[in-house]
């Protein structure tokens, strides 16, 4: 699964980096330790057809729910299942989006008990996109938008982690993924090898596990336990 992440840029270099309007307001503000139901940046289509930068609530919620509660549980959307799901499928078809992060936090049980978390992040600094899907639920009071996140089997030492990890959509596959006429089946792989090579899985503070810290010493490499200094680590 996908259940914390960061995302730290400002409203206008994402703009910039997704070649998308932004339609936030007043903007979006780094956020170090994104939580279920966090208010976040998303990419989507406009109907006209350009990129818009959007904020939206992490927790999709169907047109269709009598209510947000249920918010929470649907962070994540399956790959495999995607497609026939009565939940997610509706959106998958029409209503793609990119979510920018800088990386992703995953928890690793040791054999003490004790839960160590890592952070998944590009060597190079550069900008994640998750694949996700968008809608718009409405109340008497107001629309919200929201998302989910689609998750796949991890892969290479990603799966030493966690076995699941968000569909990671390299820059080429961005348009193909956000065109509402394309074949979306088509763009459910994990990105190549070579590609997750630019990955560092690192090892960080239990501080991320209270959603109440936030900052960018959450991202931070930390020593692991034991007296043991962690390495450089990335993939294959």
């Amino acid at each position: 699964m996908c259940g914390r992440y960061a995302t730290s840029r400002s409203a206008g270099d994402l703009s910039a980096l997704f070649e998308s309007s932004d339609e936030t307001g007043a903007g979006v503000g780094p956020d170090f330790n994104v939580a279920p139901t966090d208010p976040v940046p998303l990419v989507r289509l406009a109907p006209e057809g350009h990129r818009l930068l959007s904020v939206g609530r992490w927790g999709l919620v169907p047109h269709w729910s009598r209510s947000a509660a249920g918010a929470a549980r649907m962070i994540n959307a399956r790959a495999e299942t995607i497609a026939t799901s009565r939940a997610y499928a509706p959106s998958f078809a029409r209503r793609r989006c990119l979510v920018p992060a800088d990386g992703w936090y995953e928890w690793v049980r040791e054999p003490d008990g004790r839960r160590q978390p890592y952070y998944m992040t590009p060597v190079d600094g550069s900008v994640l996109a998750f694949a996700g899907i968008w809608s718009v639920w409405e109340s008497a009071d107001a629309a919200l938008l929201t998302f989910s996140v689609l998750t796949t089997a991890a892969v290479g030492e990603l799966a030493e982690v966690h076995d699941r990890m968000p569909l990671l959509l390299p820059r080429e596959r961005w348009a193909a993924w956000l065109d509402p006429a394309g074949e979306p089946a088509a763009l459910l792989a994990p990105p190549a090898p070579d590609w997750l090579a630019g990955l560092e899985i690192r090892p960080v503070s239990p501080a991320v596990g209270d959603v109440r810290n936030d900052g960018p010493g959450l991202t931070a490499r930390v020593p692991l336990a034991k007296g043991e200094t962690a390495s450089e680590m990335t993939l294959f």
